[in-house]
């Protein structure tokens, strides 16, 4: 019987550039409307996708909005939380 000496996974500062996901919270302060805007303004969504999206988010708490890098991600990230709505990058 062979053994093999598993090899560890050397990290790097990309991460190895898996794609992350931009996930977008429910919350109660914001309408409809304002979340559909934001999504179609800074995701580049079409309108029934950003309704899609909104609807998601209404009922089932989350959603991802947009996949690519996290240096792709992050911008996106930030004029969200600047407009006042909660996501995350995972």
């Amino acid at each position: 019987m062979v053994k093999h000496k598993i090899q560890p996974v050397e990290k790097n500062n990309e991460s190895i550039s898996l794609p992350k996901e931009l996930i977008l919270h429910n919350d109660d302060f914001n309408t409809f409307d304002f979340v559909i805007k934001t999504l179609i303004d800074v995701c580049k969504h079409e309108m029934e996708q950003a309704e899609q999206c909104a609807l998601i988010v209404h009922y089932k708490g989350k959603c991802p909005v947009k996949t690519g890098l996290f240096a792709e991600l992050e911008p996106l990230h930030t004029e969200m939380t600047n407009r006042g709505l909660s996501t995350t990058i995972e």
